[in-house]
């Protein structure tokens, strides 16, 4: 034996995280791939060569709970030591789906993280409460839209900014595919953007937001951050599957920064659209994204232009709510397609506790985008 006889771990306090899983196969299949995952998460070793002791009674994952969901598919709940994850999120995403994102048939489905586990990350820093007060919006759903398309100048974006909050828009985003393209410069679009939403907030005595996307080369997403805040920025929206959830972290955490944040679901799409692999909805758009610091988790409405079903929707809301440690509830911000037509089946699905997002539909409804925003909201209000 190459490795010491029953080493001792230091720093182990007993408690455990747990993740939930979904596992395709016959039962012996499925319980094979809950034992890999014990293995593969932690020690990656095999199991005749792990040493008794500590290592072997806490490292290693442990099954927890094994049962049948429905004909070649079961559920397993396995724990790790919540050590394990060393308090960063990179490493603790890594146990939750590392090396086993690589291999077929196993879902995340959901995650369970004990008080001691989540106290080490902050989470959203306003959630659904902040969020409201600082727009002065105590109860209804509030309103989103994005700036496009792609191509416009900064001038000219800047100006269906300010039509838009001249109408009452709560929140105004930079499309996430705005960037620093030679069209639009990033800097020229914030500063022309956000004046334009002050000018209209001093016309109405409202607190509409603009909201730049700071996605960018790693270097610079910080950096970006900081100007939109000095040019008077509301609020800052990120792609965390192009920049990474502990970027979104860091900016949620950065109190020199102190915006709300909204992550756009931008590449990690595939994750969700197999229910075989990847992650659940409620698990990625839901959990991770309080996790990562996220005050809204922006995701494709079902009945629109992508494929996510009622059901599905409803799960990524529960995610976005349901007990996590001390993690604040953030807004379900549904999109991608969505029509003024459909807000009403919306409201029987999400309540009051969310952020409606609208693009080009705001635009089709009439030629005056202000006063398509005023029947926004009556619909909203309604």
């Amino acid at each position: 034996m190459t490795l010491p006889i029953r080493p001792t771990v230091q720093g182990l306090s007993g408690e455990r995280f747990q993740v939930t899983y979904h596992l395709q196969g016959n039962e012996a299949e499925a319980r094979a791939k809950a034992i890999d995952i014990t293995l593969e998460q932690t020690v990656e070793f095999p199991d005749d060569l792990v040493p008794d002791g500590d290592i072997r009674t806490h490292i290693v994952g442990r099954i927890e709970e094994f049962a049948a969901l429905e004909p070649d598919q079961f559920v397993a709940t396995i724990s790790f030591a919540i050590e394990s994850g060393g308090h960063e999120l990179p490493q603790l995403l890594n146990v939750i789906f590392g090396n086993i994102s690589i291999k077929p048939g196993i879902r995340v489905a959901k995650l369970h993280l004990p008080a001691s586990l989540a106290r080490h990350y902050r989470g959203p820093r306003f959630g659904v409460v902040g969020w409201r007060a600082l727009l002065g919006v105590p109860t209804r759903p509030l309103l989103m839209t994005a700036l496009k398309p792609m191509g416009l100048g900064a001038a000219e974006l800047a100006d269906i900014a300010y039509r838009c909050a001249l109408g009452g828009l709560d929140i105004i985003k930079d499309d996430h595919s705005l960037t620093d393209q030679p069209f639009a410069p990033y800097h020229e679009r914030v500063e022309r953007c956000a004046e334009a939403v002050a000018r209209a907030n001093q016309q109405t005595g409202l607190r509409c937001q603009y909201m730049p996307n700071v996605t960018a080369p790693a270097g610079e997403v910080l950096e970006r951050a900081h100007f939109a805040k000095q040019a008077g920025a509301g609020a800052l929206l990120i792609c965390p599957g192009l920049a990474g959830l502990d970027t979104m972290r860091t900016l949620a955490d950065d109190e020199a920064l102190g915006l709300p944040i909204s992550s756009h679901p931008a590449f990690y799409g595939s994750m969700v659209t197999s229910q075989h692999n990847g992650i659940a909805h409620y698990a990625l758009y839901g959990q991770m994204q309080r996790l990562a610091g996220a005050d809204s988790s922006i995701y494709p409405n079902f009945g629109g232009r992508f494929a996510f079903s009622e059901e599905e929707c409803r799960s990524i809301a529960a995610g976005c709510s349901d007990p996590l440690g001390q993690l604040a509830p953030i807004f379900p911000t549904p999109g991608g397609g969505m029509t003024l037509q459909s807000i009403p089946t919306m409201r029987d699905v999400y309540g009051q506790d969310v952020i409606y997002l609208i693009g080009g539909g705001l635009h089709r409804h009439s030629a005056d985008l202000t006063e398509n925003v005023k029947y926004f909201l009556k619909l909203v209000q309604a």
